[in-house]
């Protein structure tokens, strides 16, 4: 079947099940080959910006045709009998509305399926889903199966602890402006032991006021702006360090805070979210979980703690040098 992708967590999906796709999107980079496949889309957005001028281009994108354009000519090209694309967030990928247009420009007459994750249970939904239209339903059911044991053996461990001792959490998926990470984050922080009290289950990620934070004093601080990788989080880290208040938070006294790679794991809604999971456990609850289990990202950590990352990009080592944290 000819497959096209639109947004990096369908790639990855469609891979999972042993397919791969004649077409992706410009941020598709993950399983490893992928660059090379034709891409469909590109973005009017410097990505190499800083975090409030990315929000500002946004911003001004939004009032003038959107944020992402599909290249319609290399879409007729690839025939495609199946597009998988999303309806969650105009902002993190072409929407299904703009692929819709584009459909209607080519030869081809795809089905076009749309995933509009909120939460783990949708995102395993969306595997399944995805494995009916690709006929790829068997495996589809064992990778889910799959995700579903792992999710479970995490949550095993966090559950045994009870809940008097879970720590407050609060984990940033943007830095300028502050905002706290929804959807799939509150149920990924309560089953690796913790407390998320600033979003519930299926929330939007949103703005959120610098005074609220203080307020909710978190106990550990997790920064994964969407779309930024750990050295670019670092270049923005002064959005929150420079605050008024900051080093009066209870995570930052007690040296529990973390950087994570968010444009691979926290918000991308495919099946490394339970790599997240299994990498946030022993943040959350180190008295629980050990370190040395959690999964190690492909270019090295998936996190690393405040300190460690500062050290690692002052001396100029790039994302491929291999830290352990």
């Amino acid at each position: 079947m000819r497959i096209v992708t639109t947004l990096p967590s369908a790639t990855e999906i469609v891979a999972a099940l042993g397919t791969e796709p004649v077409g992706v999107s410009h941020e598709c980079d993950h399983p490893p080959g992928v660059e090379s496949i034709p891409s469909i889309t590109h973005s009017r957005i410097d990505a190499a910006a800083s975090s409030e001028e990315i929000d500002r281009q946004v911003l001004e994108a939004a009032d003038d045709g959107g944020v992402y354009d599909v290249d319609v000519e290399t879409l007729d090209r690839l025939d495609p009998e199946l597009i998988v694309t999303q309806g969650m967030c105009d902002v993190c990928a072409v929407d299904e509305a703009v692929v819709a247009d584009a459909v209607d420009r080519i030869d081809a007459d795809p089905e076009v399926l749309p995933t509009d994750p909120h939460s783990v249970a949708d995102v395993l939904d969306d595997i399944e889903r995805i494995g009916r239209a690709t006929r790829r339903e068997e495996r589809a059911r064992e990778v889910r199966a799959d995700l579903e044991n792992r999710i479970d053996r995490v949550r095993t461990i966090a559950g045994e602890a009870g809940s008097g001792e879970r720590p407050r959490v609060a984990i940033f998926d943007w830095t300028d402006p502050v905002m706290v990470a929804g959807h799939w984050t509150a149920e990924l922080v309560e089953w690796a032991g913790g407390e998320y009290g600033l979003a519930g289950v299926g929330d939007p990620s949103r703005p959120r006021e610098w005074a609220d934070i203080r307020e909710y004093d978190p106990n550990v601080v997790i920064v994964a702006p969407c779309g930024f990788g750990l050295e670019q989080t670092a270049d923005n880290l002064t959005d929150l360090t420079d605050r008024d208040g900051w080093t009066d938070l209870t995570a930052a006294r007690e040296g529990r805070v973390w950087a994570m790679d968010g444009h691979h794991y926290l918000n991308r809604p495919g099946p490394r979210l339970v790599e997240t999971l299994e990498t946030l456990a022993p943040i959350v609850r180190p008295d629980l979980f050990d370190r040395s289990l959690a999964p190690a990202g492909e270019n090295g950590p998936m996190a690393l703690p405040l300190s460690d990352l500062e050290a690692r990009f002052e001396d100029g080592r790039g994302p491929g040098a291999r830290v352990e944290p």
